[in-house]
């Protein structure tokens, strides 16, 4: 099934000139920390993130412009870690969207005041995009902002309008970061003004079982493929939870064990169709969702809040450490050759 002319893509790493890699969605509060209350992690709790993830991943996802993100910038670049960043802007609700499922209501002056936030954060997107061109490979003009079920509904004209604000004032690429639904019928506009699409995929939120997960992947990702032959496409969010509450997934279909089978899996398919893939998460974040403390969207990490790795990881570490050791031991056994061929022992 994978030869079939409708399934063939154009390479992203070709067509954006990066290194094949893998990707990771990276958000870094921990307990008590939060955008909506400004409180951010630090310096020194970037630099440990980044730490963790710099063995197994090079291109990071950036969800916004906040002060967190200029942080990760920063401690990329001190201290000359090896990773390319997607940055994006986030773009609050300008326009009611009254088939959002949880309901969110806004005045006319805070949609007004959203409108005039959300071009100084695609000036800051633009500010930080030249700061560090060398670090920031890609951009983004927002995040599920068109979608059916969002509760930050952005007119798709006006998206446009900051995607080509973007491309007047910067060098990198730009994308728009979407649900894949959309990308089917209300963004082909959209997807002209865009120099590659990004597509989010999530089989457990649309009630698909771990078996029949990497196949509905598939689906959602050549759907849009073959829609755009001329683009490139990018998984900018795929993953699986660890916990739920009932909510909008049902609990016996979230595990360690199902999230290790999707992330291995995914992983795999990626690599080898040279897909650009960005997992979704790299920790979990309990200040996302309900207060109920199984609300799904609180457990999409790789690792928990507090850096422990969860069963797909361990293996990972394990794998890290049995390579160190066997470089380790390859370089005694080469010191020790070249000490016997000069006769010191």
């Amino acid at each position: 099934m994978e030869n079939n002319p409708e399934r063939k893509h154009i390479n992203v790493f070709a067509e954006l000139g990066i290194n094949p890699g893998s990707g990771i969605c990276y958000s870094g509060y921990r307990d008590g920390q939060s955008p909506g209350s400004e409180i951010y992690p630090s310096y020194e709790e970037v630099k440990e993130d980044l730490l963790i993830l710099q063995d197994r991943w090079k291109y990071l996802r950036l969800y916004d412009c906040s002060h967190h993100a200029e942080i990760v910038l920063q401690v990329i670049q001190k201290e000359k870690l090896n990773f390319r960043v997607m940055l994006g802007a986030y773009i609050a609700a300008e326009m009611n969207n009254f088939g959002c499922p949880w309901g969110t209501i806004y005045s006319e002056e805070e949609l007004n005041r959203n409108k005039t936030r959300n071009l100084e954060e695609i000036m800051s997107l633009i500010y930080l995009a030249n700061k560090y061109p060398e670090i920031i490979f890609s951009l983004s003009a927002g995040n599920e902002a068109t979608v059916d079920w969002t509760d930050h509904f952005v007119p798709v004209e006006k998206v446009i309008e900051y995607v080509r604000l973007i491309k007047r004032e910067t060098q990198q690429p730009i994308t728009f970061c979407e649900n894949y639904v959309p990308w089917n019928s209300k963004l082909h506009d959209l997807a002209n003004e865009v120099d590659f699409i990004s597509i989010h995929t999530y089989p457990v939120w649309e009630y698909k079982n771990i078996h029949d997960a990497l196949e509905y992947t598939k689906q959602n990702f050549y759907g849009v493929a073959v829609l755009y032959p001329n683009k490139p496409v990018v998984i900018t969010e795929a993953g699986w939870a660890t916990n739920s509450n009932g909510r909008g997934i049902d609990p016996q279909n979230v595990s360690e064990e199902f999230q290790q089978i999707y992330f291995n899996d995914l992983a795999a398919w990626s690599k080898k169709e040279g897909i650009l893939t960005f997992v979704f998460e790299a920790f979990d974040e309990p200040w996302k969702g309900s207060p109920e403390a199984l609300e799904p969207e609180k457990h999409w990490g790789l690792f928990t809040v507090d850096r422990k790795p969860k069963k797909v990881m361990q293996g990972e570490k394990s794998q890290n450490t049995n390579s160190k050791n066997q470089i380790s031991k390859g370089k005694r056994i080469l010191r020790d050759t070249k000490e016997n061929s000069n006769g010191t022992l």
